[in-house]
C-alpha cells in the first residue's frame, strides 16, 4: 500500500511532463523527420529520472527542497539575491512559456469534442485551473487527471504497434544521435517537453517525508512510462499526411482504434492540458514561495497570501492572453517547450552542486561517483543543446539565418566546456 501510494503520488509529475507540449512535440518530430529524433527522448527520459532521483533525494536527505537548498547555499545579501532572482525569473519564465502551451494545448483538444466557441473554451478553463489553485486541491486533481492521460497513451502505444515500425528502425533512431537539417528546434523541445526545469522544484516538494526506495520506484514507473508513451507519439506522428494538426493526429488513432479513440484523444488532451495547467502555475509559487520566504511558516508566502496567489496567478495570466489570442496553438507549444530546455541546464547546475554539498547532504547522503557521472553527462549535454537554441535565437534576432546544426553544436560543446571548470571548482569546495 506504502509503494502503491508513491505511485500515485509520483504520478503527478508524470502528467505535468505528458501535456499537450508532449504530444505536440513528439507528434511533429515523428511526422517532420519520422524516427530520427527517438533518441532525444530516450535521453531526455534517463536524464528525467536522474535528475528527479537527485531532486527528490535532496529533500529526504536534507529536509530542505531544492529551492530552499539553494537559497542556504548562497546567502550573500546582494550576490545571494542577484542570483535567486536570476533563478526564480529563470524558472518563472519557464513556467509562462509552459503555461501558454498548456491552455492552447487542452482548449485544442476541447474543440475536438465540445462545439463552443474557442475563446469560451480558453476562459472555462483557465477558470477551472484558477478554482482548483485557489482551493489549494491540485494534487489530488492531477492524480485523477493523470488516469485519462495515462489512457490517452495507451492508446498511442497500441496505435504505435499496430503501425508495426521496423524494430531496427527504432532502435537506431533511440540509439543514434541524429539531427537531420532543421530538426535541432524540435530535438531541444523534446529535451524540454520531457525534462521540465519546474518539475525538479515541484519533485522535490513532494518528496517530503517519503521513503528514498519507494521514491526511486515510483519515479522510475512514471517517468519510465511517460517516456515510453512519449515515444510511442512520435511513432503515431509517422502516420501523419504532412504537417501535424491535431484533428488529422485525432483521426489517425480512430482509424486503427475505431471512432471511440477521437474522443479519447480529445478527453486525454483536454486533461494533459489541464493538469500542466495546474501544475505550471503552483510550481511557481513553490518556488519563489522556497526562495524568497523566511521560513516554513512565514504567512506572506502561505497558500492563501496575496505573494503566493499573485505568483501563480501571473503564470496562470500569461496561458489566459495566450489562449485568447487566437495565435496557432502547435508553433508556440514547440518554441515554449525549446525554452524550457533552454533553461534546463541552469537548473541542473544548481542541482548538481547542490547534492555534492556536504554540509546540506551529510556523508550517506552525499553524491557519489557513479551519480556524478550519470548527472554530469546529462548537464552536460542539456548544456550544449541549450547553448545551441540560444545561439539559434540570437541569429533570428539578428536577422539573419541560423548557422547548421553540426557548427552550434561544435560552440555550445566548447561553452559547456568553459563551464564545467568554475562548476567542478565549486563542487570540490563543497564536498571538503
Amino acid at each position: 500500500m506504502r509503494r502503491l501510494a508513491a505511485i500515485l503520488v509520483w504520478s503527478v509529475l508524470a502528467a505535468a511532463f505528458i501535456g499537450p507540449g508532449t504530444v505536440t512535440t513528439a507528434a511533429s518530430a515523428g511526422a517532420r523527420f519520422h524516427l530520427a529524433l527517438l533518441w532525444a527522448l530516450a535521453f531526455s527520459t534517463v536524464a528525467c529520472l536522474v535528475l528527479q532521483e537527485a531532486s527528490a533525494r535532496l529533500t529526504i536527505v536534507s529536509g530542505l527542497d531544492l529551492a530552499r537548498a539553494l537559497r542556504r547555499q548562497y546567502p550573500g545579501r546582494v550576490s545571494g539575491a542577484i542570483l535567486l532572482a536570476l533563478v526564480l525569473g529563470a524558472i518563472v519564465l519557464g513556467c509562462a512559456a509552459y503555461e501558454a502551451g498548456n491552455i492552447l494545448g487542452g482548449v485544442a483538444g476541447a474543440v475536438l469534442a465540445v462545439p463552443l466557441p474557442r475563446p469560451a473554451l480558453t476562459l472555462l478553463s483557465v477558470a477551472l485551473a484558477a478554482a482548483l489553485l485557489w482551493f489549494n486541491s491540485p494534487r489530488r486533481v492531477a492524480i485523477g487527471l493523470s488516469v485519462l492521460v495515462a489512457v490517452m497513451g495507451v492508446a498511442f502505444l497500441w496505435t504505435a504497434v499496430l503501425l508495426r515500425p521496423a524494430p531496427g528502425e527504432v532502435l537506431r533512431g533511440a540509439l543514434a544521435v541524429s539531427l537531420p537539417a532543421g530538426s535541432g528546434l524540435l530535438a531541444l523541445g523534446l529535451v524540454g517537453t520531457t525534462v521540465v526545469p519546474y518539475n525538479l522544484f515541484l519533485g522535490s516538494g513532494l518528496a517530503f517525508g517519503a521513503d528514498l526506495r519507494d521514491t526511486r520506484l515510483g519515479l522510475a514507473l512514471a517517468i519510465g512510462l511517460g517516456g515510453l508513451i512519449s515515444m510511442g507519439v512520435v511513432v503515431v506522428g509517422t502516420a501523419l499526411p504532412g504537417e501535424l494538426r491535431f484533428d488529422a493526429l485525432a483521426a489517425v488513432l480512430a482509424e486503427r482504434l475505431g471512432g471511440w479513440a477521437r474522443g479519447l484523444f480529445a478527453a486525454g488532451l483536454f486533461a494533459a492540458g489541464l493538469s500542466s495547467a495546474v501544475t505550471a502555475p503552483l510550481a511557481a509559487a513553490v518556488t519563489a514561495r522556497g526562495l524568497f520566504a523566511a521560513g516554513a511558516d512565514d504567512p506572506r508566502w502561505g497558500d492563501g497570501s496575496g505573494r503566493y496567489r499573485a505568483t501563480w496567478g501571473g503564470v496562470l495570466a500569461v496561458g489566459l492572453a495566450f489562449g485568447l489570442s487566437g495565435v496557432r496553438p502547435v508553433p508556440v507549444i514547440v518554441l515554449a517547450q525549446a525554452l524550457n530546455g533552454v533553461l534546463l541546464p541552469v537548473a541542473a547546475l544548481f542541482l548538481l552542486v547542490a547534492v555534492n554539498d556536504r554540509d546540506l547532504m551529510g556523508e550517506k547522503g552525499l553524491n557519489g561517483a557513479v551519480s556524478n557521472l550519470l548527472m554530469a553527462a546529462v548537464t552536460g549535454v542539456a548544456l550544449v543543446l541549450g547553448a545551441s537554441g540560444v545561439g539559434r535565437a540570437f541569429a533570428a534576432a539578428l536577422g539573419r539565418p541560423a548557422p547548421g546544426d553540426r557548427l552550434l553544436l561544435g560552440i555550445a560543446a566548447v561553452a559547456a566546456l568553459m563551464v564545467a571548470w568554475p562548476v567542478a571548482r565549486a563542487i570540490r569546495r563543497r564536498r571538503k
